[in-house]
């Protein structure tokens, strides 16, 4: 089409005779076509301004407006990320700040556990130590008794021998008893 163009203005224009004939050259003032230029220019710059520039200058102010919108909307996301990493951070410290406090609720429990099992291992020990001096002291008794017993039919019959005089088992049985009884008791010293 352009080459179409560029031909219909390169065509020479024939002028009757006696007549000067116009040069080919485009880039030659030629006040006729100026006019006419200048005319065309500015009907079809008042077409343009009537219908096209407003359209033009509304898609330019409507892709501004998207832009800002686009920026405002790109802070506003920016600023919720801060506002819930902030969040996330807290619950995070908040979580580690509750562990801490479970180990060392865990830590108390145990060491309390541990008390009270020692406690009560000792409370057993001492049971048993004070069952076992009970057990002894009830057969050192028994073995007190024993050997007064012993002790009292070795003394009657050394007695009834010396003497020769017969008295009865029960009675002789009853002094050497009450004499025996007489007789304090020492502990031995424990060392």
């Amino acid at each position: 089409m352009m080459t179409f163009i560029f031909a219909l203005l390169q065509q020479t224009v024939t002028v009757p005779e006696g007549t000067e004939a116009p040069s080919g050259d485009l880039l030659s003032p030629a006040g006729g076509l100026m006019f006419w230029t200048l005319i065309i220019f500015l009907i079809l710059f008042a077409i343009l301004g009537k219908l096209v520039f407003p359209k033009i200058t509304a898609a330019v102010e409507a892709r501004e407006k998207a832009l800002e919108e686009a920026i405002e909307g790109a802070k506003r996301d920016r600023e919720e990320a801060a506002r819930i990493l902030a969040e996330q951070q807290k619950g995070i410290e908040a979580a580690r700040v509750e562990a801490q406090k479970i180990i060392v609720e865990g830590r108390q429990t145990g060491e309390k556990l541990r008390t009270t099992m020692l406690e009560e291992t000792h409370q057993q020990q001492q049971a048993l130590l004070e069952r076992a001096r009970r057990e002894i002291e009830m057969e050192k008794e028994n073995a007190i008794a024993e050997l007064r017993r012993e002790a009292i039919e070795l003394a009657i019959a050394g007695a009834g021998k010396v003497i020769e005089k017969n008295l009865d088992d029960q009675s002789n049985r009853k002094i050497v008893e009450s004499f025996l009884a007489s007789i304090p008791v020492t502990e031995p010293k424990r060392g």
